[in-house]
């Protein structure tokens, strides 16, 4: 993002159509990714807290899941060796 923002300053004074188009595509380019970063650390957050909560709801149950889906993981990988 940085390296399209300094594109963007680059540029700044040229006036040509079709780099004031790209100019134009690449601004809107930017903001949609700063949009879908933001929604997708919100999402990140909540499910951080989701997550939080039902460990602290359910401790022992999270201790048995956690211990079940890490042996599960060490038979397959001591399998495939």
């Amino acid at each position: 993002m940085e390296d399209a923002q300094a594109l963007l300053a680059a540029t700044a004074h040229v006036a040509e159509e079709k780099v004031v188009e790209a100019r134009k595509r690449l601004t809107a380019a930017i903001e949609k990714g700063k949009e879908t970063w933001n929604n997708a650390r919100e999402k990140a957050a909540a499910g951080a807290k989701a997550a939080d909560q039902v460990i602290r709801d359910y401790p022992y149950q999270s201790i048995g899941v956690a211990l079940g889906v890490g042996a599960l993981i060490g038979f397959l990988l001591s399998r495939r060796n």
